[in-house]
C-alpha cells in the first residue's frame, strides 16, 4: 500500500520543483510530511524505552524496504497494473451511482473492508504467511514499520486493488485518493504513542493501541485486529482484541536488517513458532519447525542451510514414526 503511493517520491519531487507538482506529487509530499511529522511525535516515547539499538535496526531495515519495493515496483512497471484495470473499471459494482460523494464514500468503506479481509488472509493462509511475517518480525513499533513490507505482499495486494477497481467500477484516481487517506491512518496507527480517549475512538477506528496487539509475540493476540482505518469489521466479525502486548516481534526471531529480511519472506517457517507454541497443541509443522530450528542454533543460524533443516527434520520425524 505504502509502497506504491510512495514510488519514486522523493526523485519526482526533485525534479518538478514545488511549482510543477501534480496531484500525484502533492499527495507523497503529504505523507511524506505526515512521516516526518510522526517520527518527531514518536521520538520522545522512544527515548523514555531506552532500546535505542532496536530501535535504529528498525529504522535502517524497514526505511531500506520502502525504498527497494519502490525500485522493484518501477521496475516491473506496476503503474501498468492500475491503468489496465483502469480500463475495465466502467461496469462494475459501483459504476451506476452519479454522486460523486456517495460514490467516493461506498468505495472507500469497500475498500477498508477488502483491505482488512486480505490482511486476514495473510495470517490464515501459510504460503501468504510466507511473506506477511516480514511485518511482524519488527520487535519494536514505529512510524517506520509501516514499510516494513517484503516485495512478494506488496506485489499481491497491488493485483487485489487492481482487481478492487475493475469489480467496483471505480477509477484508479479514487481508489488512490482513498488510499491516500488510509496509509496515513496505517502510518498513525503503527506510532507507539498512546492518546487520551483513544479506546473511545477505538470503537470505530484502528488505534496505535488496537494495532499494537496485533504485533504481540502471542498468535492469539497477533490473529486480530486487521482493520487499516476502521475497527468496525474486527467487532463485527470476531476478531477484536483489546489487550495490552508484553512483547513484539515474533518468538525466536531476532532483529535483521534488509537483506535478511528478504531472505526471511521466501524461507518456509525457518523458526519454530509461526504460531505460539505452548498456548495451542503443537501440530506436525510446528514439531518439524521446532526441529529444524534447533538445527539451525546449532549451526550459529549460518545461512543458506534452512530448506536442507526442514528436510532433514522432516526425515527425522519419518523415522522416528516407523520405529513407533
Amino acid at each position: 500500500m505504502i509502497s506504491e503511493i510512495t514510488s519514486h517520491a522523493t526523485t519526482r519531487l526533485l525534479e518538478a520543483g514545488l511549482g510543477g507538482l501534480n496531484d500525484s506529487n502533492w499527495r507523497s509530499l503529504m505523507i511524506l510530511a505526515v512521516i516526518a511529522a510522526l517520527l518527531a511525535i514518536e521520538a520522545p516515547q522512544i527515548r523514555r524505552e531506552r532500546r535505542q539499538k532496536d530501535y535504529r535496526q528498525s529504522y535502517l531495515a524497514n526505511f531500506g524496504s520502502l525504498f527497494l519495493n519502490d525500485i522493484l515496483l518501477s521496475l516491473l512497471s506496476v503503474s501498468s497494473l492500475w491503468m489496465l484495470a483502469s480500463r475495465y473499471s466502467g461496469h462494475g459494482l459501483l459504476s451506476g451511482i452519479d454522486s460523486g460523494g456517495v460514490k467516493a464514500l461506498a468505495a472507500f468503506i469497500l475498500l477498508d473492508f477488502t483491505l482488512y479481509l486480505w490482511h486476514r488472509a495473510n495470517h490464515h493462509f501459510e504460503w501468504l504467511w510466507l511473506f506477511h511475517k516480514v511485518h511482524h518480525s519488527d520487535r519494536v513499533m514505529n512510524v517506520s514499520t509501516a514499510f516494513r513490507l517484503h516485495f512478494g505482499e506488496v506485489f499481491l495486494t497491488a493485483l487485489v486493488k487492481a482487481a478492487f477497481i475493475v469489480v467496483m467500477g471505480v477509477d484508479a484516481t479514487l481508489v488512490l485518493a482513498n488510499e491516500a487517506f488510509i496509509t496515513l491512518w496505517v502510518l498513525f496507527h503503527h506510532t507507539p504513542i498512546r492518546l487520551r480517549g483513544e479506546r473511545w475512538l477505538g470503537r470505530l477506528f484502528t488505534m496505535p493501541y488496537l494495532h499494537r496487539t496485533h504485533h504481540s509475540s502471542l498468535r492469539a493476540e497477533h490473529d486480530a485486529n486487521y482493520g487499516a482505518a476502521l475497527s468496525l469489521w474486527d467487532r463485527l466479525f470476531g476478531t477484536l482484541c483489546e489487550a495490552e502486548p508484553q512483547a513484539l516481534g515474533l518468538r525466536d526471531v531476532p532483529g535483521q536488517n534488509l537483506f535478511e529480511l528478504l531472505r526471511f519472506g521466501l524461507t518456509l517457517n525457518p523458526f519454530p513458532d509461526r504460531k505460539a507454541l505452548g498456548s495451542e497443541p503443537v501440530s506436525l509443522g510446528e514439531w518439524i519447525a521446532k526441529a529444524a530450528y534447533f538445527r539451525a542454533e546449532k549451526r550459529g543460524f549460518a545461512p543458506g542451510y534452512d530448506l536442507n533443516d526442514w528436510l532433514e527434520a522432516e526425515r527425522e520425524y519419518r523415522d522416528f514414526g516407523s520405529q513407533h
